[in-house]
């Protein structure tokens, strides 16, 4: 029981070190991706922390189950290296009462990450998704960053304001130059503007005070004129599109509910994640032997090879699904069973290996030495 709560806090310990690190280097990454696309106007700008809140939610069951494998393959590494191991099997006890230590301190982050791959992960791409559709749809002119000329999404238009005030939907010094299919240019400037909506939801800017030069780019014959008041249409209603609900923001239930390929496929990905962290700390016990007289770090570059070789082959057949190559029953589970084929491999290999440290044979080399010992002190 002492060694189980030594263990157990030793695990914690190692787990929360890699997990801390792995959650910066994850949030440091994503920062600058949705900061890069705030610049660019991809997002807004206040919205950069929501948009970073819900990517870490994403990542979380891959984050845990990292840390997981990486805590235990750690924690075991290092009992070998300290020569704990021998302690342990000359009290006689296997590699196989490792797990039930492992289990305990595995099973409620599993349980977690299960939680986090049917229910929270999904509902964090539809907010994600959401977010950025309703950033899209807003009008071109509220999109626009003060003092930055910034190109609309249809790619005709450039737009600048000197400054944003209200609720973002009046504007001053407006600068918008819209490029027609035929190559003529419009330049309008206007000292103020506002969006507005008609009865039937097309969406309008209103500027008001300012001048309009149209023609063809590098000849002469630019048309001026001054207005008060000029209206430009911005959308139609009908080219507002609904929000785009991506299959991995869909729920768990809709998934089974309509069971096309691609949906399968990612109800595949979703079940596999608490499989693999499963899996892997099994694989993690008979793989951290290290030899405390060798190398330190041969087993920790083939644990990161299985650990990326799995991955790999969960993504390659979830993809075989979604493209209707392979059904959902017969891609969903070869490459788990190839990696509990590997388990009792390795188990049934290292308890074999771990018997010469049994307490009998350890008490007969013992008594070896001694006779050896007392053979040369003999005269």
């Amino acid at each position: 029981m002492i060694f189980q709560r030594s263990l157990l806090r030793e695990f914690t310990a190692t787990g929360s070190a890699a997990f801390f690190v792995l959650l910066a280097i994850t949030i440091t990454t994503q920062l600058i991706r949705f900061l890069g696309y705030a610049a660019r106007g991809n997002i807004s700008s206040d919205a950069v922390l929501t948009f970073l809140g819900f990517a870490s939610l994403r990542y979380l069951p891959h984050l845990l189950s990292i840390t997981l494998f990486i805590s235990i393959l750690m924690t075991l590494t290092r009992s070998y290296r300290d020569s704990e191991m021998v302690v342990w099997f000359a009290s006689g006890l296997s590699l196989a009462n490792w797990v039930r230590p492992v289990l305990i301190f595995a099973m409620p982050i599993i349980g977690l990450t299960a939680l986090l791959s049917f229910a929270l992960t999904p509902w964090a791409q539809r907010q994600s998704v959401e977010f950025r559709e309703r950033f899209q749809q807003r009008e071109d002119i509220s999109r626009v960053s003060p003092g930055k000329f910034q190109e609309s999404p249809s790619a005709n238009r450039v737009f600048f304001v000197e400054g944003v005030s209200g609720d973002s939907t009046h504007v001053r010094n407006v600068f918008i130059n819209t490029t027609s299919p035929n190559g003529r240019t419009s330049v309008v400037v206007a000292k103020q503007g506002t969006v507005e909506r008609n009865p039937h939801g097309d969406k309008f800017v209103v500027m008001e005070k300012g001048r309009r030069y149209d023609g063809l780019p590098g000849q002469a014959d630019f048309d001026m004129m001054e207005f008060e008041r000029y209206t430009a249409l911005v959308a139609r209603q009908s080219q507002i599109l609904a929000a785009s609900i991506a299959t991995s923001s869909l729920s768990t239930r809709a998934l089974l509910e309509t069971r096309s390929n691609v949906n399968l496929a990612e109800l595949m990905w979703r079940c596999s994640l608490p499989l693999m962290a499963l899996l892997l700390i099994l694989l993690a016990i008979p793989l951290a032997f290290v030899n405390p007289r060798g190398g330190r770090s041969a087993n920790l570059v083939v644990a990161l090879l299985l650990f990326v070789i799995y991955s790999d082959m969960v993504s390659a057949f979830q993809a075989m699904i979604a493209q209707g190559r392979l059904p959902f029953a017969v891609a969903a589970w070869p490459m788990h069973l190839l990696t509990v084929l590997m388990i009792i491999v390795m188990f049934a290999w290292r308890l074999n290996i771990n018997s010469r440290y049994h307490p009998a044979t350890i008490l007969s080399a013992l008594r070896s030495t001694r006779v050896l010992r007392g053979r040369k002190g003999a005269p």
